[in-house]
């Protein structure tokens, strides 16, 4: 049987950094592709299939996080690393914000991110159990990453669709914060949780049209979804 190959494209504008995480991966079986600014890099994305995106913030042409942002356009599922070497809080929030999957601050181990690779891959690769849910007046199509009103089809990103496949699962319960920043994010610390509730609002958004559906937060455990009669 073939042997499957997960596909990376690395963007870093520092060569001789570049080269050691090309070459570090392609010792463990990844196949890297390697650009040294973002330019170059959104045209691969644009012509070839990754599996995974390693983005450096700061290049020349285009920065990190534009190229997320145009990936963003054409890609909601593909995860997103940015390499950073700024630590400030807004900074790291962006990275969020324009579709990042996860951060690692420089200098950094390769061992710790051909871990941060592999459990976005295996995050991302999550059996899809269930095919439909009715949450009021809303059909949730989990595997299509669909929710429909009436006649309205509203597209779900990979992270919503999954966010709310676990609130579903807990309705009316209360869905424990720790757990799901983990299960969804792989780390419970400030950064995810602020994503989290990035992407708690967006659904609270796609959810609206049936004013019996709300989204609550409960301070110091996590969310509840409720959904009246």
């Amino acid at each position: 049987m073939e042997q499957i190959t997960t596909k990376v494209l690395l963007a870093e504008d520092e060569p001789a950094l570049g080269m050691i995480v090309s070459e570090s991966l392609d010792s463990r079986g990844f196949d890297v592709d390697h650009f040294e600014n973002g330019k170059l890099a959104l045209e691969a994305f644009e012509k070839n299939d990754y599996d995974i995106l390693v983005l450096d913030v700061m290049m020349p042409e285009m920065d990190g996080f534009t190229v997320a942002k145009n990936v963003r356009q054409l890609n909601d599922e593909v995860p997103i690393i940015f390499l950073t070497a700024k630590s400030q809080t807004d900074d790291v929030l962006e990275g969020f914000h324009v579709g990042g999957n996860d951060y690692l601050k420089k200098p950094f181990s390769m061992e710790e991110l051909i871990v941060r690779i592999k459990n976005l891959l295996t995050r991302q690769n999550i059996q899809k159990t269930a095919s439909h849910y009715k949450i009021g007046n809303y059909d949730f199509n989990f595997p299509k990453q669909e929710l429909k009103i009436d006649d309205e089809i509203i597209k779900l990103t990979h992270r919503e669709s999954h966010l709310l496949y676990h609130l579903v699962l807990k309705m009316n319960k209360v869905l424990d914060r720790t757990y799901i920043l983990k299960k969804l994010w792989g780390d419970d610390d400030f950064f995810s949780g602020r994503s989290m509730d990035v992407f708690i609002t967006k659904l609270r958004k796609k959810l609206a049209k049936d004013e019996n559906i709300e989204i609550v937060n409960v301070r110091g455990f996590g969310y509840k979804l409720i959904v009246g009669e």
